[in-house]
């Protein structure tokens, strides 16, 4: 794992595909929407799912005419397809498969040692600056009620 962003900083610029194989970028938001970006460790696994079953179901909150939700993790966008279409996930899950974790390092998310991220949360603004993050251990679940303040703060 790196260095954590700094506050006030510009978000680091990614082009990730989602689970269609579509590429999507995170400055194609810029000046559009806030962004809520979850890095999640493992498709298919328990917390994991759970985190965005919680999202789906609460889905107006996080993809609206204001904000848009991309989740990440670094597996392929096959596996990522997989885990949309079981769960009915009708946002974004994107894929940091190659170069591998190129976009978790870049947000200081990327566990070397087990090879995906951890549970990172980054709320980016419309101009593209990083206005709130959270960390959260592998086995450590977050919850949602802190991103809704977060974006309501915004």
């Amino acid at each position: 794992m790196t260095t954590p962003l700094a506050i006030g900083s510009l978000a680091p610029h990614f082009e990730l595909a989602d689970q269609h194989g579509t590429k999507i970028s995170l400055s194609s938001f810029q000046g559009i929407k806030n962004v809520v970006l979850l890095f999640i460790p493992f498709s298919f696994s328990g917390i994991c799912t759970g985190e965005l079953c919680a999202m789906r179901d609460n889905l107006n909150a996080f993809q609206n005419d204001d904000v848009e939700l991309l989740a990440i993790s670094c597996d392929s966008v096959f596996t990522q397809r997989a885990f949309s279409e079981k769960e009915g996930y009708k946002f974004p899950v994107l894929s940091d498969f190659w170069p591998h974790g190129e976009t978790a390092k870049a947000y200081g998310v990327f566990n070397e040692a087990r090879g995906c991220a951890i549970r990172g949360t980054f709320i980016i603004d419309k101009a593209g600056i990083l206005r709130w993050q959270v960390l959260n251990a592998m086995g450590d679940a977050r919850h949602i009620e802190d991103y809704q303040s977060a974006l309501a703060a915004i």
